[in-house]
C-alpha cells in the first residue's frame, strides 16, 4: 500500500508542477495532498517535500495556520480573472457564465479570507 501512496503523491507533485503553468489546474492543493500521501508512504519523500525551497514554505504555512501567502492570493486572483475573461471571449452562454462566476467568486472569497503567512 505504501507504493500506492507514494505513487499518488508523486502524481500530485507532477500535477502541481503542471498547475504552475496552467491557470485552471490548482498547484497548492496538489502539493498539500502530496504531502499527506508522502507522510503515509515514505518519510524520505515527506521530508523532501517539506524541506523543498519552493514547496515547503507553502505546505508549512497551510499546516500551521491555514495561511496563504499574499503573492499566491494575487496570482490566483489573476488566474481566475483570466479564465473568466476567456469564457467571455469564447461566448459561453449566460447560464454557464453565471455558474462560473458564482463558483469562482466562492473560490476567491475562500482564498482572500485565509490568513496571510
Amino acid at each position: 500500500m505504501r507504493f500506492v501512496w507514494a505513487g499518488l503523491g508523486t502524481l500530485c507533485v507532477g500535477l502541481a508542477l503542471i498547475g504552475v503553468f496552467l491557470p485552471l489546474l490548482p498547484t497548492v492543493p496538489f502539493l498539500l495532498l502530496a504531502s499527506f500521501l508522502f507522510a503515509r508512504s515514505s518519510p524520505r519523500l515527506h521530508t523532501w517535500i517539506l524541506s523543498h525551497p519552493r514547496f515547503g514554505p507553502v505546505i508549512e504555512d497551510w499546516t500551521r495556520s491555514g495561511a496563504i501567502h499574499p503573492r499566491a492570493k494575487r496570482l490566483a486572483t489573476l488566474s481566475i480573472v483570466a479564465v473568466f475573461m476567456l469564457s467571455l471571449l469564447f461566448g459561453l452562454s449566460i447560464t454557464l457564465l453565471a455558474i462560473q462566476a458564482l463558483v469562482l467568486s466562492g473560490v476567491l472569497i475562500f482564498i482572500w479570507t485565509r490568513p496571510n503567512d
